[in-house]
């Protein structure tokens, strides 16, 4: 495995933000994901929709274990860095796209569906946004991050599309429930983790500021505490700012045309 993992190490220059490859890059994935969602939402039956999503689990699920075994043998030298667990808000579609299928009604369906939507496109917008995090000395590590938030773009707005998810407010309300269930099991893990390394799921670890800008300086200045309470809260408003956004276009795509 290692020595099948260290074939693939093919090193870079890490590209750097708002660089020429950045810029291209999101123009030309962002521009595919659009048209492939409202392509992929023309042609499915809702009915098949969880199981379009299962196989985007199942495609994130595969590259991670990928990225996880890279990390571990090829860059961190068979240690495990808690920093790279994947449960960050990024992470979640893996964990929703494979268990939508098996959720019983179509009401918890469309609950989870809101959720990504909502939080998980504004997490994939956001880190294509500020990459920093997502460029690294290796081709296919750099390649992941950036295929896999644009993965994320792709699913939010095929839900979107699809109109399978709950754009009125009560919809967004009850996504706040799931997103306090995951927020606890960041803090878990993050808790848990601590003899073990840097773990800062979330980024809302009580021990260390957040590494997210704004919210960083914020911490250093008002402590942890704040800062992770003013990063949750900005979460939540930028993911309420995109389910209004998706609630102006259902609205005035239901309006009759007014002779």
């Amino acid at each position: 495995m290692k020595d099948f993992l260290e074939k693939t190490a093919w090193p870079m220059n890490p590209p750097l933000p708002y660089s020429l490859f950045h810029i291209l890059f999101l123009a030309v994935g962002l521009t595919l994901a659009v048209l492939l969602a409202y392509y992929t939402s023309r042609r499915i039956d809702k009915k098949k929709l969880p199981r379009l999503l299962f196989i985007c689990g199942l495609v994130l699920l595969g590259t991670e274990l990928w990225k996880q075994l890279f990390l571990y043998y090829v860059v961190n030298e068979q240690t495990y860095n808690w920093w790279y667990f994947p449960f960050q808000l990024c992470s979640l579609p893996m964990y929703f796209c494979l268990l939508l299928p098996f959720v019983p009604g179509r009401q918890g369906q469309r609950i989870i569906c809101t959720f990504m939507q909502d939080f998980n496109l504004l997490g994939g917008i956001m880190a294509l946004a500020e990459p920093s995090g997502l460029f690294h000395p290796y081709w296919l590590l750099t390649l992941h991050g950036l295929i896999w938030h644009l993965l994320l773009v792709y699913i939010g707005l095929l839900i979107a599309f699809s109109r399978f998810s709950d754009v009125s407010l009560k919809g967004f309300v009850k996504t706040l429930p799931l997103f306090l269930i995951c927020c606890i099991i960041a803090s878990i893990i993050n808790r848990t983790a601590k003899p073990l390394g840097q773990a800062d799921m979330f980024y809302i670890s009580p021990y260390y500021p957040s590494a997210q800008i704004v919210f960083h300086e914020i911490a250093v200045t008002f402590g942890i505490g704040a800062g992770n309470a003013v990063y949750l809260f900005a979460t939540c408003l930028g993911g309420f700012i995109f389910h209004v956004i998706f609630n102006r276009i259902h609205l005035r795509s239901v309006q009759p045309i007014e002779k």
